[in-house]
């Protein structure tokens, strides 16, 4: 399947691309999805060799999402300092900034629980970042859930070839791997997937 992520005529192929997949995960038994998220992050603790005060961005999962709780334990027990995302108002729209992890937390209009701290880090200062999808290639191209908040964060990745910040993993279902993703101009390619099943290194992995 050859999914390409330009703009229109494709958003309706995007549209029910999502629709599917996101169905499937739904339609996932409780034991499959903790069986799932607790392979997924055995593999990260494998294969990415995180160390004690890596500065780590985790998001907190939606009920159909891949299960981050799991990998929150690993990151507590393994001293990362853990940074999550929060989407903040600005002069030209939403934007995304990574606050640390801990203290009161609050709703946003999406569902999703956000912390409160005031403390936060620019997007280029993390080690790692743990980033959410609906589908991936083993190319590093993602589809996400259509609002481009990780795209616009890291983007300085597309013209700064030989910065060394932060690695983007993808975490995901394997079912959600598609042959081919084709990228649009605001894409950010993942430098590594992980899925219950191992790892996949793209060709920006390092």
């Amino acid at each position: 399947m050859r999914v390409t992520l330009s703009n229109s005529p494709f958003g309706a192929q995007r549209a029910r691309l999502r629709a599917q997949l996101r169905a499937r995960r739904r339609a996932l038994t409780p034991a499959e999805r903790a069986a799932a998220a607790q392979g997924v992050a055995r593999n990260i603790d494998r294969y990415l060799g995180l160390r004690a005060g890596d500065r780590v961005a985790l998001y907190a999962s939606l009920q159909e999402e891949l299960d981050t709780r799991p990998l929150l334990a690993l990151a507590r027990r393994r001293g990362w300092r853990i940074y999550t995302p929060r989407i903040e108002r600005a002069r030209l729209g939403r934007k995304m900034r990574f606050v640390a992890a801990g203290g009161e937390e609050r709703m946003n209009r999406l569902g999703i629980s956000e912390p409160q701290a005031i403390h936060t880090i620019g997007a280029r200062w993390l080690d790692l970042v743990f980033v959410p999808l609906v589908a991936f290639d083993a190319h590093g191209m993602r589809l996400g859930m259509g609002g481009g908040f990780y795209d616009r964060a890291f983007s300085f990745r597309r013209w700064r070839r030989a910065w060394r910040g932060p690695r983007l993993v993808g975490i995901a279902y394997s079912f959600q791997e598609l042959p081919e993703i084709l990228p649009a101009a605001h894409d950010v390619r993942l430098d590594f997937i992980v899925t219950e099943k191992g790892l996949i290194k793209c060709a920006t992995g390092s």
